[in-house]
């Protein structure tokens, strides 16, 4: 289980890095623990697994500043589990539901009765997302998303998958994508 956190932590720290995740954004976490402990997705969830991701992203999240959201499995219709203070920050609106293991996942469920004013969202728009088990979260992230591959490409026995957003780049050719001095001279003067 050490390894658990380990490698967690090692996954969430690069992808904070390669995204550039700034403080008060918003990582999605969708994890399947059956998975992890090399079972079907679903049917073997374990507490102590999501108590060692979780307390991964947590330590990282001390680092960055971000907001962790923890995706619930699909008899949810995976909704999200995050602190209200990030709910209010970006305007969302509470869905009534507590998550247990059975109906929400261990992952959720966990992460849940960590927070003291945890609540539950239908969907956000994530700056970046990870991905352990195949749990789907591409719905909970902002466009553009670009995949991300840690050098960790396993979690006990879940597949990782990891993504970060950006900005959509519009203007064709002579468009600038980075700041710096505009060049001079064109048809825009």
């Amino acid at each position: 289980m050490t390894d658990i956190r380990t490698q967690v932590e090692q996954i969430v720290r690069e992808l904070a890095e390669a995204g550039r995740l700034e403080p008060g954004q918003l990582l999605v976490v969708g994890t399947s623990t059956s998975e992890v402990l090399g079972q079907h997705i679903g049917t073997s969830g374990s507490q102590t697994v999501a108590q060692h991701i979780f307390d991964a992203v947590e330590a990282v999240r001390a680092e960055f500043g971000f907001y962790p959201v923890y995706q619930c499995c699909e008899h949810l219709n995976r909704a999200l589990v995050m602190e209200r203070e990030a709910m209010e920050r970006y305007g969302l609106e509470q869905v009534s539901v507590v998550p247990v293991p059975k109906a929400g996942g261990s992952m959720a469920a966990y992460a849940y009765r960590q927070w003291s004013r945890a609540v539950v969202v239908e969907t956000v728009q994530a700056h970046a997302g990870i991905d352990i088990g195949g749990t789907l979260i591409g719905m909970h992230l902002k466009r553009v998303a670009v995949p991300f591959r840690p050098r960790i490409r396993m979690i006990g026995q879940a597949p990782v998958a990891a993504a970060f957003t950006r900005p959509k780049l519009i203007g064709g050719a002579r468009a600038v994508y980075e700041q710096q001095a505009p060049a001079s001279g064109g048809a825009c003067d």
